[in-house]
């Protein structure tokens, strides 16, 4: 046994490894991207660590790990289990053979994403286990553990963690590593082709697959109870982070609560009755949405007070906090200094750094669409879309990957004109193609500006799949009218060609593609911090 100092991402890649992993799959995305990074700085030939075009097809690629017998993990934030979620729900069925485990990261509190959902609602919807760690050591056996769980039942298992332990250090006692799975030469295809007959069968087999892993979840160390004998004013569950916020306030509280902490889905339904039968009230803490605490609702006798976030003892958005489940639990603040401010901060939000090149190229953009008061600016997630505050002040809409593209086409063909879509080149590569293609097939007279800084910037400065060199090609290829596919230098000593480059285009009456090229200034300081340190 070896003792490291990790982050909870540091702990499940190291995991992943030690449990045998031939590859490991992913798409940048905060909370979740020191995973790869992490696997991919231990320098080892395996197993292969990449990124891919997004998650949809890092979950495939996974799959095809497991279909030829070896060990895969693919990870990505809370958000790109949407893109993922059809080969993820569907692989359920399949007969998983080398072990499938999706690290799924969520981001309670919108730290960096655009909403607060809970991965575990896919897990209970996809019929499959799910392990929710609530430290970095159990994030690490988790992890470890997890494949072994694919393995034993056949299907996908996924783990949970969110902000706090994806981004905190503690010291983690990792085990001796296991080895790879062999190889599979002569591949049984039994169970991998969802035709409709084959597939209602594997759903059945499914289905029959639950009371198995209904039985791990009720007598798994992961779902601790300790119970009292006695009767209780009320009883406690926890979930990931959630147990850490209680057991951090309990010295105070005086007494000890029967506390069943739940590190295991499906939820274990014997012990929560268990638990129950001796209170008349139980308090849920869990990070994320209400999702036992819904649950509860089912599962329980009537009479039984159920608290958590449905009814206000715990805020319904945001993270939780020791402060936080302390007011839930009845006690009163703790003592604090109030100190009185001096002076008043100004506020500061976030913004592109001095000299981003898309500040470059929203100059010039700004003063072309200063001509047509009528126009659609749609964005995407990614740094780009600090464009929509001031000075800037540009996109009107920031939905998700790819969707600036898809809402200017409709935007467009609604009436609206001109209606210019804004995009960064990875963010194009991971979800703008197809809906480009639409644009193509129906003449929409729409211009897409893809903002190319060679990087995957707002996540750490990852390198984007495909080179800029590929875009206008690529471009031309989904049928774009050669001539009205422009790269231009985003950088403010070329802004005169530009905003005349860029208004040529918006006024064309039909699919213009403008590539605004200059890299990331962060990304070219870094790398030459690297090299640097490499000489």
């Amino acid at each position: 046994m070896s003792k490291l100092t990790l982050l909870g991402d540091e702990a499940v890649g190291l995991g992943a490894v030690h449990a045998g992993i031939s590859a490991a799959y992913g798409y940048p995305g905060t909370p979740s991207t020191e995973i790869i990074e992490y696997i991919q700085a231990l320098n080892q030939d395996r197993p292969l660590a990449v990124w891919c075009t997004n998650e949809k097809t890092a979950y495939e690629e996974a799959l095809g790990v497991s279909y030829a017998g070896r060990r895969a993990l693919v990870t990505m934030k809370h958000v790109g289990l949407n893109v993922a979620a059809d080969p993820f729900v569907n692989s359920a069925l399949l007969n998983i053979r080398g072990g499938l485990v999706l690290l799924a990261a969520d981001d309670p509190g919108m730290h960096s994403s655009q909403n607060e959902q809970d991965s575990r609602f896919y897990a209970d919807f996809a019929k499959v286990l799910c392990l929710e760690p609530c430290n970095q050591q159990e994030a690490y056996e988790m992890t470890r553990e997890a494949f072994d769980l694919s393995e034993r039942f056949g299907i996908p298992v996924m783990v949970r963690i969110t902000t706090r332990l994806a981004h905190s250090r503690a010291g983690v006692e990792a085990d001796l590593p296991r080895q790879e799975n062999p190889l599979v030469q002569q591949i049984d295809s039994t169970g991998w082709g969802l035709l409709p007959a084959f597939a209602r069968k594997q759903y059945t087999a499914l289905l029959e697959k639950q009371k198995d892993i209904q039985a791990y979840t009720n007598t798994c160390p992961h779902n601790k109870l300790r119970s009292t004998e006695d009767s209780s004013p009320f009883g406690v569950i926890t979930a990931g982070l959630g147990r850490n916020y209680f057991l951090e306030n309990i010295e105070d509280l005086g007494w000890n609560p029967p506390h069943l902490h739940i590190g295991a889905y499906p939820l274990p339904v014997e012990k929560i009755r268990s638990l129950a039968s001796t209170v008349s009230r139980i308090l849920v803490i869990e990070e994320g949405m209400p999702f036992i605490e819904d649950a509860l609702l089912g599962v329980l006798p009537t009479g039984i007070r159920i608290s958590g976030k449905l009814d206000g003892s715990l805020p319904s958005a945001g993270e939780l906090n020791p402060d936080l489940v302390r007011k839930a639990l009845g006690l009163s603040p703790r003592p604090g200094v109030n100190g009185e401010r001096s002076i008043s901060l100004p506020p500061r939000p976030p913004q592109l750094c001095a000299g981003c090149p898309h500040g470059d190229t929203y100059t010039a953009l700004k003063k072309i669409l200063a001509y047509f008061p009528d126009s659609v600016i749609t964005s995407d997630i990614g740094c780009y879309a600090l464009g929509a505050l001031p000075p800037y002040a540009i996109p009107e809409t920031i939905v998700c990957m790819g969707a600036s593209i898809g809402m200017a086409i409709g935007a467009a063909e609604a009436g609206k004109r001109p209606a210019v879509a804004v995009i960064g080149d990875s963010t194009f590569l991971h979800s703008g193609i197809t809906p480009l293609i639409d644009a193509v097939a129906r003449k929409v007279p729409i211009t897409v500006v893809i903002l190319d800084n060679s990087t995957v910037a707002m996540t750490g400065g990852q390198d984007t799949i495909l080179p800029s060199s590929h875009l206008p090609s690529l471009i031309r290829g989904l049928g774009v009218e050669p001539e009205h596919v422009v790269s231009i230098e985003a950088h403010r000593k070329y802004e005169t060609e530009n905003v005349e480059t860029l208004r040529r285009e918006i006024e064309y009456p039909g699919v213009s593609v403008v590539i605004a090229v200059r890299e990331c200034l962060e990304y070219v300081r870094s790398r030459k911090s690297q090299k640097g340190a490499e000489a």
